[in-house]
């Protein structure tokens, strides 16, 4: 079985993008907005729990899920092609 690449790639920037924007709103809701930096925060450059953070952090989370999964299903083919070859 192949991957479409760019589908992979789309599906895994809007699942980890939406996933970490959610999840903003959800602590905020419950513990509020700290505007502290977390461990996230050291990786994605802006992003906080904050509301503005939650942007930062979706946009952020988008486009490093879109470079994840695209080069995830090449290799996924790369190696599916190969094996199947023999």
């Amino acid at each position: 079985m192949k991957l479409n690449i760019k589908a992979f790639a789309l599906t895994c920037g809007l699942v980890w993008g939406f996933g970490l924007f959610f999840l903003t709103w959800w602590i905020i809701a419950f513990d509020g907005a700290t505007g502290e930096i977390t461990l996230i925060g050291r990786l994605y450059r802006g992003y906080s729990i904050s509301p503005v953070g939650s942007i930062i952090g979706l946009i952020w989370a988008f486009m490093d899920a879109l470079v994840g999964g695209a080069i995830f299903a090449w290799l996924y083919n790369l190696i599916a092609a190969r094996i199947t070859a023999k």
